[in-house]
């Protein structure tokens, strides 16, 4: 069994900085900062979020 592949990371809104997502990554296939568009509901649409630490 694989020990600290996986990491748990949470997704910020660039917008408005809110941390909206909990998520997990691999430190392995992503060694840097993730990226995804996702909804925020606070701005009302969809926006980059990105891994904070």
């Amino acid at each position: 069994m694989a020990s600290g592949v996986r990491v748990a990371v949470t997704l910020a809104c660039i917008e408005c900085k809110r941390r909206n997502y909990q998520s997990e990554k691999s430190k392995r296939n992503d060694p840097d900062r993730v990226e995804f568009r996702k909804y925020c509901r606070w701005c009302g649409t969809h926006t980059l979020h990105r891994e904070t630490r």
